[in-house]
């Protein structure tokens, strides 16, 4: 039998040293968590290398519009454009002032002759005062003047009647008539000084007028440009502290649509020729339209001509500076001389019109490629007939953003950047 000190012994000796155990494996267990961490951020910085360094195609955008109904006429071409506003106009002061206030605010419609802010007057108003109260000097200065001449008149006539008389002498009587004719010249010179007062009274008053800016014609406010205690000039002073503008005022009844017509198609476009605008904030709204006038001059940098159009249905939707697609249309009769189709009479036909550019193979099979944000998405389409430019297609909604001749690597989910 052991006794109770070989015991304690032996169960000494037998005992784990838990400490010692629990420090390898927590090393392992921190090494283990810190290769987890390290393998995470490696997958991060990948992914962004990827991202990155992926291909981004740079692509034209197109809009899918609905084909018009009848027999009336057909979308024979397609082009992008803006709307832009004929009468536009940053209105500011012919003079440099402070502004004591700023009666404007963006969105607010004003008429013409409304004032729009007002300009420091005080300089101006005291030489208007000043000018007003020359006007009266020299007015005072013609009446005294008037008068003398009067009195000289009246003596000369004395002299000669007393000359005939022999009671005068001939020398008084010449003195009397310089005297006449001296105060008559100091008369026509004051009526002179009067109209150079009155001349300059009429400019105080247009530069006092100056401190007060109004509107020019009827419109909108769209940017408010100055505020209050700010210095505003018609020529920019440079550095940053003084306005050329109190702010901008766009006639929204002046609104057209400007677009760029690819040069090899200008051929089907003439004016007062009918068209549809489609804003690309609204892609299920058609506006009717026309060609107002096509600009003779080509941007051989874009091999496009540009063609104004009338907007024909005037609506506060419609601002400036929207994105638009127009679409030509062909007459009934032109369109049945050259044999193309627009379906059945009365209906329009089934699908969209889209440019045929967007229309390419993947894998055997027709399709085009929705703008999804900042990714192309391959969406599979019918092809219908051909109209110009346009073909009519099945398979994708009106109003459906797409990309304008995709090129050949472009797959599904492909990175874009939009052409501005």
């Amino acid at each position: 039998m052991l006794g109770d000190s070989a015991k304690s012994r032996l169960l000494q000796e037998l005992r784990i040293e838990r400490e010692a155990e629990a420090e390898p494996g927590g090393w392992r267990g921190w090494r283990l968590a810190a290769l987890i961490a390290l393998l995470v951020l490696a997958a991060s910085a990948l992914a962004a290398y990827l991202w990155l360094h992926a291909p981004r195609f740079e692509v034209e955008a197109a809009v899918a519009v609905a084909p018009s109904a009848g027999g009336g006429s057909s979308a024979i071409l397609q082009a992008t454009g803006y709307v832009t506003a004929r009468r536009e106009a940053t209105v500011s002061a012919q003079i440099t002032g402070a502004l004591t206030s700023v009666l404007i605010e963006e969105g607010e419609h004003v008429k013409a002759g409304q004032v729009l802010a007002q300009l420091d007057d005080s300089a101006q108003k005291a030489a208007l005062a000043q000018a007003q109260a020359q006007v009266m000097a020299a007015r005072a200065l013609l009446v005294q003047y008037q008068a003398q001449i009067e009195q000289a008149r009246r003596d000369n006539q004395r002299n000669e009647d007393l000359i005939g008389r022999n009671l005068v002498s001939q020398q008084a009587l010449e003195t009397s008539q310089t005297q006449v004719a001296t105060l008559a010249a100091q008369v026509e010179s004051q009526r002179k000084q009067v109209e150079l007062s009155e001349a300059a009274l009429r400019g105080a008053q247009v530069q006092l007028d100056y401190t007060t800016v109004r509107a020019p014609f009827t419109g909108v406010i769209i940017a408010k440009a100055a505020q209050a205690g700010e210095i505003i000039s018609p020529i920019s002073a440079g550095g940053g502290f003084t306005r050329t503008g109190v702010g901008t005022i766009v006639d929204m009844d002046s609104l057209e649509i400007e677009v760029d017509v690819n040069e090899a198609y200008i051929n089907r476009v003439q004016p007062a020729q009918s068209a549809q605008a489609v804003l690309d904030a609204y892609p299920d709204w058609t506006i009717p339209a026309h060609v107002i006038a096509i600009i003779p001059t080509a941007d051989r940098s874009k091999a496009t001509v540009k063609v104004r159009i009338a907007i024909e249905q005037k609506d506060p939707r419609i601002l400036p500076d929207m994105g638009v697609r127009v679409s030509f249309l062909e007459q009934a009769a032109a369109r049945n001389a050259t044999g193309v189709a627009n379906g059945t009479a009365g209906a329009p036909p089934r699908g969209v019109l889209v440019p045929a550019s967007a229309i390419v193979e993947r894998a055997g099979r027709s399709v085009v490629f929705a703008i999804d944000g900042t990714h192309a998405r391959s969406r599979p389409v019918t092809p219908g007939q051909s109209n110009g430019e346009l073909r009519l297609v099945e398979g994708i909604e009106s109003g459906t953003h797409l990309v304008r001749s995709p090129p050949q690597p472009m797959n599904d989910g492909a990175a874009i950047v939009i052409k501005q």
